[in-house]
């Protein structure tokens, strides 16, 4: 297993090893020994979580000011865009973002830790997007801006993706108060 620290601190790029051959393939998703012994910080996992949609869909960007959750991400089935954003008032990265492709066939994982804004695109026909949780989602703390923000600049692998209402409705990250955002 490979542990890879991405641009923005804490945040991991996670390589599992794959047991492959002719009947298939084998992989530990999480095994907190082997993670922390690879770099992993020691956390507890409390939820998880599994959503599937449709290609063209955009979730995001969302994250939890009060209770905030380290989230471990990865994809079962087809093939997603992830994308984090440090939201950390005072961070030096703060508004920066990082991110990659996890796929089904690449096996990749995504640390997210506590305090950063997450979102992800379907680029296959269905993804199937699964990730273990630090903390329990609290419909009522959650927050979010504009998937487009364009003082943040993420490199979107579409230009019209299919939004919920919710998340259509957002602001720029800096039209959000920083009393509603994490400290660093």
């Amino acid at each position: 297993m490979k542990v890879n620290q991405t641009q923005l601190e804490g945040v991991l790029h996670i390589e599992p090893k794959v047991f492959g051959d002719a009947r298939g393939f084998f992989l530990e998703t999480y095994n907190k020994e082997r993670y922390m012994a690879a770099g992993f910080p020691d956390v507890d996992f409390i939820q998880d979580n599994h959503s599937r949609s449709a290609k063209g869909v955009l979730r995001g960007l969302h994250f939890q000011l009060n209770n905030p959750q380290g989230k471990l991400v990865q994809v079962a089935r087809g093939s997603v865009f992830d994308a984090v954003v440090d939201i950390r008032v005072g961070s030096p990265t703060f508004g920066r973002w990082c991110g990659c492709i996890l796929s089904e066939a690449n096996h990749h994982q995504l640390w997210i830790p506590p305090k950063f804004a997450h979102g992800f695109c379907v680029l296959s026909d269905t993804a199937d997007f699964i990730y273990k949780c630090t903390d329990y989602y609290r419909p009522e703390d959650e927050g979010g801006f504009l998937w487009n923000d364009p003082e943040i600049g993420i490199e979107w692998p579409l230009k019209e993706p299919l939004l919920s209402d919710k998340d259509r409705a957002y602001s720029k990250l800096s039209d959000i108060d920083e009393s509603r955002l994490p400290r660093y």
